[in-house]
């Protein structure tokens, strides 16, 4: 018999563990906190830099399950497009701002001239038949090579409005008082995390009546309920940071992320089931892809955006 094979091999023969699940969720989560503060409280500039790459990482994880799904949208156009549909109502929307920052004459400058273009209808309406020109065109040369070429139309259309357009309004929230406020954005995270933190403790104690058991089983009304409260609590609260914004604005963004929240993720969670994937991607190891993170942004940001707009 031999010796070598019965003695136990010595600690520095044995192969090294990396980093627990546990520990690299919480380096990278802390690491893209960091990196989220820096920039939305750096400035309009880092901060539409940052939201424009996270959202175009965000329509790629999108695309990636859609050819899951075996379908072809066009990655490339959909990519591209997305960036420039978030530029455009970030300059937009806050053009006052750059027009002080880099001391342009409002009404006079060739920026003004672009952003007045920019806010027309027909510079809309001119750019989706752009679109829908590019994606025809597309599937006529890749033709017969990409089955159901209206169904690849769809799903790049489908990600620009799903993914893309929802992101482009955290400008709205951003310059919503005339001026860039990064604290009304930071609160918005600040509302979602606290949505998901209380869903997962309530609904780990005391949930026992599913929400959409064949979609989510793990959601359970309990779990909604205290993720609403703790939700509604942190926008009370947020007026000792934000004591600009009235208690019943921080309520009603409040309410709105509790009910519009749960109902994006519900919504990537039906995603992600109906290609046959676990997670969007593996852009933050340990946490899945971008779209996990920010599938609750998706429908809150439009309604936000919506009721901004008619509040004036």
């Amino acid at each position: 018999m031999n010796p070598a094979l019965d003695s136990p091999p010595s600690p520095d023969s044995q192969p090294k563990k990396g980093p627990s699940n546990l520990r690299l969720r919480a380096i990278w989560g802390a690491l893209a906190a960091v990196l989220l503060a820096g920039c939305t409280f750096g400035g309009p500039i880092p901060f539409a830099v940052f939201f424009a790459a996270v959202q175009a990482v965000i329509i790629k994880e999108f695309y990636r399950i859609m050819r899951a799904s075996g379908h072809k949208p066009a990655f490339w156009i959909g990519l591209v497009i997305g960036v420039l549909v978030f530029a455009a109502i970030n300059f937009t929307v806050g053009y006052p701002y750059y027009a002080q920052l880099f001391g342009w004459s409002s009404g006079e400058s060739d920026a003004w001239f672009y952003a007045s273009i920019i806010r027309s209808a027909p510079f809309w309406l001119g750019g989706l038949l752009v679109l829908l020109v590019l994606l025809v065109l597309r599937e006529v040369l890749l033709w017969p090579d990409n089955n159901h070429p209206f169904v690849n139309i769809g799903a790049t259309i489908t990600g620009l409005l799903y993914v893309s357009l929802p992101m482009a309004m955290l400008s709205l929230i951003a310059f919503g008082a005339g001026h860039f406020e990064p604290g009304r954005v930071f609160c918005l995270i600040f509302f979602v995390w606290a949505a998901d933190t209380g869903a997962y403790f309530a609904g780990k104690n005391f949930g026992k009546h599913k929400l959409a058991p064949r979609i989510s089983p793990g959601k359970t009304w309990e779990g909604w309920a205290g993720g609403a409260l703790l939700t509604l609590a942190v926008g009370w609260a947020a007026g000792y940071f934000l004591p600009d914004i009235p208690l019943s604005h921080r309520l009603v963004a409040a309410g709105v992320v509790a009910v519009f929240g749960p109902l994006g993720d519900l919504a990537e969670s039906m995603l992600k089931r109906s290609a046959g994937v676990k997670d969007s991607g593996t852009f933050l190891p340990g946490h899945g892809g971008l779209l996990d993170r920010f599938d609750a942004f998706l429908l809150v940001l439009p309604v936000l955006a919506l009721l901004q707009v008619l509040a004036g």
